[in-house]
């Protein structure tokens, strides 16, 4: 005998999954929406000059070592380093997550502190745990990562870090924090949360932070950011001078572009320079010439990228620095360049290099004290500093 015929389901089934899909279809319209450019003026960059003394000087390592890991961490990684204000005891901050290993329930954020008048780092202190941000939230976060730091015009630190519920670091939220009232003791550093960045329709997930915001000369600023689920394209959230979201702007329409870090060559014409996962293996950059309102693609760089992040920084006008991967596979070798207009780049200077398998990677970059200063991943065990200079003038 055949088989019974299924019958067919209900109208009213039907329906649901005719209203379903509508509703995914105008979420989907509503998104696109979103990114659409507008005319609306975006505040000009804040271009600094902290090293214009060492414009066309050759440049030499002074100081390296280890930042100092939590007893109860073996693992560490994703380094980041804020300047402090002049008038602070201490030069910079160093934040990292550590724990067990990546995406390990014991996983927190960690810091440390330049001592200015010593010049060594001090003890590591956690900043960020998961349960008392769950707690303050009112759900549970699974893991933490990748935290970036910047200061307002109140001279408050705030930080967004990567956080995830369910799923991996594809479905993460950005985590944003601010420093609490009173916690002004820095060896005490306190954080209180603010939110959830709201990114995206998908219950806010599936952004990731990775590079430091570009200041503002407003007092405020734009952090890059990339989303990762499936298509991966570079964004970027605009804050005002106190910390408040203002917009988003999507900054590319390739698909195989994150971890965006942003240069201003100029108050108006910007760069974002990415990891890529395009075959072609090299660093991607787009361009913006109205203060990040509009961009446009540009040719990759003759950089090398093993899809692997990077770090740039704005070392004086026509005077930049980008720390990156020498190679295209691997992240056996460190290296940081200079360059005058963000798309040619001086030769390499070693930074790290190994054998094949060995891994420095996720570096960061800040100028403080006189000094470049640059930090990464060793070995996903350990944070590791350096400490460049300019040579002095012959006498």
């Amino acid at each position: 005998m055949p088989p019974p015929e299924t019958p067919p389901p209900p109208r009213h089934t039907r329906a649901w999954a005719l209203a379903g899909l509508l509703v995914c279809l105008g979420m989907s319209a509503w998104e696109a929406r979103r990114w659409i450019g507008t005319d609306v003026p975006m505040p000009s960059a804040a271009v600094a000059a902290p090293a214009a003394h060492t414009i066309g000087k050759s440049w030499h390592m002074v100081s390296e070592g280890d930042l100092p890991q939590p007893r109860t961490a073996p693992s560490a990684h994703a380094s980041h380093l804020l300047t402090l204000p002049e008038q602070s005891p201490d030069a910079i901050a160093a934040f990292w997550f550590a724990g067990e290993r990546e995406s390990a329930p014991d996983v927190r954020i960690a810091m440390s502190l330049l001592d200015r008048q010593t010049q060594t780092w001090r003890d590591a202190q956690w900043v960020v745990d998961r349960h008392a941000m769950g707690t303050a939230l009112g759900h549970g976060l699974r893991r933490l990562g990748n935290p970036v730091a910047w200061i307002d015009a109140q001279q408050r630190i705030h930080l967004f870090v990567v956080a995830t519920g369910l799923g991996g670091w594809a479905a993460s939220r950005v985590l944003h924090l601010r420093q609490a009232p009173g916690s002004t003791d820095l060896s005490s550093l306190q954080f209180d949360v603010v939110r959830v960045l709201p990114l995206s329709w998908l219950w806010n997930t599936s952004h990731l932070v990775r590079n430091p915001p570009l200041p503002l000369a407003d007092g405020g600023m734009v952090l890059p950011l990339h989303f990762e689920l499936g298509l991966k394209y570079p964004v970027f959230a605009w804050f005002n001078r106190d910390g408040d979201l203002l917009g988003l702007h999507r900054i590319s329409k390739r698909k195989d572009l994150l971890q965006p870090s942003l240069l201003a060559l100029t108050p108006t014409h910007w760069l974002a320079l990415m990891r890529t996962q395009s075959p072609v293996r090299r660093v991607a950059v787009v361009e913006s010439f109205d203060a990040g309102a509009h961009w446009q693609n540009h040719a990759d760089l003759d950089l090398p990228n093993p899809d692997a992040a990077l770090a740039t920084l704005a070392l004086a006008p026509q005077h930049f620095a980008v720390v990156q991967h020498p190679i295209p596979r691997g992240r056996h070798a460190l290296a940081w360049q200079l360059s005058t207009d963000g798309l040619d780049w001086s030769v390499p200077m070693t930074v790290a290099q190994g054998p094949e398998g060995n891994e420095f990677s996720y570096p960061a970059m800040t100028w403080a004290d006189n000094s470049l200063w640059i930090s990464y991943t060793q070995q996903r065990t350990h944070i590791r500093w350096q400490r460049w200079q300019t040579e002095p003038k012959a006498p």
